[in-house]
C-alpha cells in the first residue's frame, strides 16, 4: 500500500499525491506521484490506465503541499512525478517535476544507437 493523501481544491477538483517504490529494476527509493483530477476515484482509475493496478490510497497521511499543488496545476497533462528523497530532507536544490511519461517509458539499453554504429 503506497502512502499518499489528498487536496480539494474551491473548484471542486483534488489533488492526489502518492508516494511509490522505484518502479526501476533494483531501484532504491521512491517516486512522490501527483495527480489532478474531479475526485479520487478519476485519479486513482488514472494511475490504473497507465499500468499502475495496485495503487489505493487509504487515509489522508502524506496530503500534497501547496508547491506540489502549483507544480501539478501547471503541468498540461495534471500528472506529474519526482523521485522522493531519500532520509526526509534533500542535500541540494529540489528536483524538478517530470511528466509521467518520462516514468513509464521502457528503457532499452542501447535506444538512440543506429545499427551502422554496431
Amino acid at each position: 500500500m503506497a502512502a499518499g493523501g489528498f487536496s480539494k481544491l474551491p473548484n471542486g477538483t483534488v489533488v492526489v499525491a502518492l508516494n511509490l517504490p522505484s518502479p526501476a529494476p533494483g531501484g532504491t527509493g521512491g517516486v512522490r506521484v501527483l495527480v489532478l483530477a474531479r475526485n479520487r476515484a478519476r485519479a486513482l482509475t488514472r494511475l490504473r490506465n497507465l499500468g499502475l493496478r495496485a495503487v489505493y490510497l487509504r487515509g489522508n497521511a502524506a496530503p500534497p503541499t501547496p508547491d506540489e499543488i502549483t507544480a501539478v496545476l501547471h503541468h498540461p497533462d495534471g500528472l506529474i512525478w519526482r523521485t522522493s528523497p531519500a532520509g526526509g530532507a534533500p542535500a541540494g536544490p529540489p528536483e524538478l517535476w517530470h511528466p509521467i511519461r518520462a516514468l513509464l517509458r521502457p528503457h532499452t539499453p542501447g535506444a538512440g544507437v543506429s545499427p551502422a554504429q554496431v
